[in-house]
């Protein structure tokens, strides 16, 4: 592949390649051909680049299992407990803890770029639109988005590349390169600490520029609770619990939770009224055999009719059986009535597996299909939590507080759940369960399980060995950061082969 240093090339060949489609939401003219002076004079031009990141979420790269940030979601939850593999031979690398700790893997290469080259992309935009030709609130708008993208993908690049943050230590640690400026030419690797301050000056400055903002087209555009849900996240990684739990309920203020039907929908639509932040996609935009309901889905695809994702058995039998969720997986894998992907009613297929997936499903014959980004309930749950810890701390109302929050979310769930009695550590355990359930298959279990140093472990499960590889893995050892990939090693001196992970 290219060297990585060339992700920082001029804003005229990167940020908009991506600019060209059809509808509405991204309505672009094929911005790769338009001069660089052109592109960032006028405020409907930046707006243009700004649509070709979020194309840029769910177009395919180098390879088949390059589906933007959908591909990510699914290393992130393989690399959990949550999800099980159905097939010994087809497991991703990432499931068996290998392949990422592999400086000339591909999967790290996707990951790296994918997300610098947003960084590239965002940095243009914010060092351009001040001086660009157009309405004061559309430059406030696509500034405020340019900063929640350079924030959420540093964000996720330090979860995947760096050590943990960890809030009662040193995070001198080395994190990853801080890229604020369309300057071209490699980076140190930052300290984890420092790259937790740009990002915070990034969303901060996000959230501000939203205040007076044109408020955006769809939900594949950030807002002020977009920014405010991120801060929320940044905050519970950082374990900054009262930060987390304001901005978090700031974030879901005047939102609402799906209904049971809703949520029985097949989560593919941002039309959803409790998705915050989503990828529009359409079907002349066909995204074939790389897309994420290709991988996780009911699209009659190879990886998913012969590799249909399951759920932990465990955690399955942790959801009650007045809960909705209880209907988005197979127990026994032989219902003809649950179509984990597409087939014939009626007819099981020879790769049936226990605990099959439903939770996503293919609006159409396609593999279209909306990828959630953000949604409301992880807003509740980020809450719940964030003063449930507050509260083993030390600070006694926020137990009821938390109680409260999670009554509102799980009672949305659950029809019969009921106000919990559980204080401390058992209501903490409580919402942890809750927010596996809920955020099954949307990329966040290996990062939950590497903000709170807890281990890997997948062991009296459904997991074997055979089929994923590796059982447990303790915490906080090397095999929780991914390798930087070898092209960024070899073409920039200011890492180098003595800034790898160890």
């Amino acid at each position: 592949m290219k060297k990585i240093k060339k992700l920082y090339i001029p804003f005229v060949i990167v940020a908009l390649t991506f600019g060209s489609c059809k509808d509405d939401y991204l309505d672009t003219k094929p911005t790769d051909r338009i001069a660089k002076a052109d592109a960032i004079a006028t405020t409907t031009n930046l707006m243009a680049s700004i649509n070709g990141i979020h194309r840029s979420l769910y177009v395919q790269y180098s390879r088949q299992e390059e589906g933007g940030q959908g591909a990510v979601n699914l290393n992130i939850d393989y690399m959990g407990d949550d999800i099980v593999n159905t097939v010994s031979t087809t497991a991703y690398g990432v499931h068996k803890w290998q392949t990422h700790r592999s400086a000339s893997t591909l999967n790290n290469a996707f990951i790296y770029t994918f997300y610098y080259k947003i960084i590239a992309n965002a940095n243009i935009i914010i060092e351009n639109i001040d001086n660009a030709t157009g309405p004061e609130a559309d430059k406030k708008a696509i500034k405020g988005e340019a900063l929640a993208y350079r924030a959420w993908a540093h964000f996720v690049l330090v979860q995947v590349f760096g050590k943990r943050y960890d809030a009662a230590g040193n995070n001198t640690q080395a994190g990853i390169p801080i890229m604020i400026t369309s300057e071209i030419g490699g980076k140190p690797r930052s300290s984890v600490e420092d790259v937790y301050k740009q990002i915070n000056l990034d969303i901060d400055a996000s959230i501000a520029s939203f205040a007076g903002a044109t408020p955006r087209l769809n939900k594949s555009h950030f807002n002020l609770a977009v920014a405010k849900g991120l801060k929320a996240r940044i905050a519970l990684t950082q374990g900054k619990w009262a930060i987390a739990a304001q901005f978090a309920n700031e974030a879901r203020t005047g939102l609402n939770l799906m209904t049971n039907a809703e949520y029985l929908a097949g989560f593919n639509s941002y039309e959803n009224q409790e998705w915050m932040w989503g990828s529009k996609q359409v079907e002349d935009q066909t995204t074939y055999f790389y897309s994420f309901f290709a991988y996780l889905g009911t699209f009659n695809s190879s990886a998913n009719r012969t590799v249909p994702k399951r759920m932990n058995s465990l955690l399955y039998a942790q959801i009650p059986a007045t809960d909705v969720r209880k209907q988005l997986w197979d127990p026994t894998g032989t219902s003809t009535s649950f179509i984990a992907y597409n087939q014939p009613v009626g007819v099981v297929s020879s790769s049936a597996a226990s605990f099959k997936q439903g939770k996503f499903r293919n609006a159409g014959a396609t593999s279209v299909g909306d990828v959630v980004n953000m949604r409301v309930g992880e807003m509740f749950l980020i809450e719940a939590e964030a003063r449930a810890r507050l509260g083993i701390a030390g600070a006694a109302a926020e137990t009821s507080l938390a109680q409260n929050v999670l009554f509102t979310f799980a009672k949305n769930r659950n029809p019969s759940y009921v106000l919990t009695t559980n204080t401390g550590t058992a209501l903490l355990n409580e919402i942890l369960i809750q927010r596996r359930i809920d955020l099954w298959g949307e990329g966040f279990r290996f990062f939950d399980l590497k903000r709170q140093d807890l281990p890997l472990n997948r062991t009296g499960s459904n997991h074997t060995t055979a089929l994923s590889g590796v059982l447990s893995v303790a915490a906080g050892g090397p095999e929780w950061q991914w390798a930087i990939p070898q092209d960024e090693i070899n073409s920039n001196p200011a890492i180098g082969p003595s800034g790898q992970n160890p």
